[in-house]
């Protein structure tokens, strides 16, 4: 045997275990593929409703914010109309005092009077003639 002839059997047995390495190789990543496309599917299986779950609480959590919206926009005009009350009310009472202010101020003088006409009547100190119809005739 020639030189030649051990280099190219040589070579044909190191092509040979590297062919059943990358055998070897290519097995264990079709395995893994295997394992892989089984866990993807097993994740899916569970995702799946957990995403469905997800997506109805969104809905639940969507229509409790357009409720609240609402209820906000309803307290918004509620609120408006109060303070449009109170501005009215605080008007119509500047307007109230303005109008009754002199009579009442007027009435109060008055009853003040009479008051102190009744007491100064009614005191022992203070002498008060009345005067009969006949001594005023003459």
């Amino acid at each position: 045997m020639a030189t030649s002839e051990v280099v190219l059997i040589a070579s044909v047995v190191l092509c040979a275990i590297g062919f059943a390495a990358l055998a070897v190789v290519l097995l264990r990543v079709f395995d893994a593929l295997r394992a892989l496309r089984r866990e993807v599917r097993d994740m899916r299986e569970k995702t799946l409703p957990l995403i469905a779950d997800l997506r109805s609480s969104t809905d639940e959590a969507k229509s409790a914010m357009d409720g609240a919206r609402a209820d906000l926009d309803r307290f918004d005009r509620v609120l408006g109309s109060a303070e449009a009350i109170s501005e009215a009310v605080e008007t119509s009472g500047r307007a109230a005092r303005r109008l009754f202010a002199a009579p009442v101020i007027k009435a109060v003088g008055t009853v003040t009077g009479v008051k102190r006409a009744v007491g100064r009547l009614k005191s022992p100190a203070t002498s008060v003639e009345v005067i009969d119809q006949e001594r005023r005739r003459a």
